[in-house]
């Protein structure tokens, strides 16, 4: 559950120039884990201002940013744990405000387009020399550097470009189209807050910040490390369908149960093929583990065993028996899975106004200091006057400011 345990990064400040999914979800981790995340929005008018530029130079018409409802609301769950301020840092008194959040800040993450940082007067080596202590994170598509590094893109583009949408392909069809987990989330977020905790650690060493440089394509070739040792050690492409783990093994499957429901199966060592065997009432088919021309024959035959009971019943008898196996649940059904339910991975937060909030929990679980949400998703700007006040800002400025649309 939600709770106030300050978590292992108390104590650590994160400005947050993020808006896209990688950078906060980075972010969000950081704040789980008791880290103060202050996430800067440019305020409306700016955002417009850009967007509109933008749209001119493409030819383009003026449209909804993508996931409106999903940015700065109630239910963004990547906005836990933050508060909101709004400087405009176009304006010559808005830049100064992020220079004087900065100067007291541990870490700062934006995921601009290489140069543009520069351009605001935001960029690394402007804000190590305001801030020597400062881990500095950008995350990009294509890194800081190399031909490609200028290039606009999403989840999307980084998959083709590192071969995980080829993966993804089967054969003698067209590239499968997922969702953007991969990318945005695994090789981008993840793997920038990993970059930001190292820095942090070897801080502790020198006393001085670096620039942790998060390429999105760097990090999904990096989640892709084991699977592309197949092909650099022997010339042997992961392909969908054909692999152990991509469904070329009966033991390795999903089937439709009689409710209409599936069941993922997971035997991919023949122990558990066995132990799986024995539990459907089949065990003449355990010889047939490692008998390639034989697979089809297995799998018709297991298909047809796993339409005679429902979902829940084969997952009771099979999970009793020890057999590697899933339910395929629904969205709908993961607030009442008991194991979810017992690590606390979906929870319901409180906030000031309305009905609570039904996220994602925390993970992973630490014994001694437990990351944990302590406020629920922000409104843009909800906490700017605030935090302006912290930095020795008078209400009377604060109008003057929001006035000339420097904050919001």
């Amino acid at each position: 559950m939600p709770g106030s345990n300050p978590g292992p990064l108390a104590g650590t400040r994160v400005v947050d120039l993020s808006s896209n999914a990688p950078g906060p979800f980075c972010t969000m981790v950081l704040g789980d884990l008791g880290a103060e995340v202050i996430a800067v929005h440019q305020p409306d008018s700016a955002r417009s201002a850009a967007r509109l530029e933008a749209l001119r130079a493409t030819g383009g018409e003026a449209t909804d940013e993508p996931f409106p409802a999903l940015r700065g609301g109630p239910s963004d769950t990547l906005g836990r744990n933050k508060r909101s301020i709004g400087i405009n840092l176009k304006d010559t008194r808005g830049l100064e405000l992020f220079h004087s959040l900065v100067a007291d800040a541990d870490v700062l993450v934006e995921e601009m387009r290489p140069g543009t940082a520069d351009r605001l007067g935001v960029g690394y080596e402007a804000m190590h020399e305001l801030n020597p202590r400062l881990v500095y994170c950008s995350i990009s598509g294509f890194g800081q550097d190399g031909p490609y590094a200028s290039l606009p893109g999403h989840d999307l583009s980084y998959l083709a470009q590192t071969g995980a949408l080829a993966m993804l392909t089967p054969r003698g069809a067209g590239p499968v189209i997922p969702q953007n987990i991969v990318a945005d989330y695994a090789g981008g977020g993840l793997v920038a807050a990993v970059g930001v905790l190292a820095a942090l650690l070897a801080r502790q060493r020198t006393g001085v910040g670096q620039h942790v440089d998060a390429a999105l394509t760097d990090g999904v070739l990096y989640v892709l490390a084991d699977l592309l040792s197949s092909w650099f050690g022997f010339a042997v492409t992961p392909e969908l369908g054909e692999s152990a783990v991509s469904g070329a093994l009966p033991g390795y499957s999903v089937y439709e149960t009689r409710d209409g429901h599936h069941l993922a199966i997971a035997c991919l060592e023949p122990w558990f093929f066995r132990a799986l065997c024995d539990a459907v009432g089949r065990p003449e088919l355990t010889p047939l583990f490692s008998d390639p021309g034989r697979r089809d024959e297995v799998r018709s035959e297991l298909a047809a065993v796993f339409a005679t009971r429902t979902r829940d019943e084969w997952f009771a008898i099979l999970a009793g028996a020890d057999v590697a196996v899933g339910r395929v649940l629904g969205l709908e059904e993961l607030a009442t899975d008991p194991q979810l339910q017992a690590r606390n991975m979906i929870i319901d937060v409180a906030r000031s106004e309305g009905p609570p909030v039904r996220m994602v929990g925390v993970a992973p679980k630490l014994s001694d200091t437990p990351g944990s949400v302590r406020s629920a998703p922000f409104h843009r700007g909800r906490d700017t006057d605030a935090i302006l006040a912290e930095l020795g800002v008078h209400d009377g400025e604060l109008a003057e400011l929001r006035a000339r649309g420097a904050i919001a």
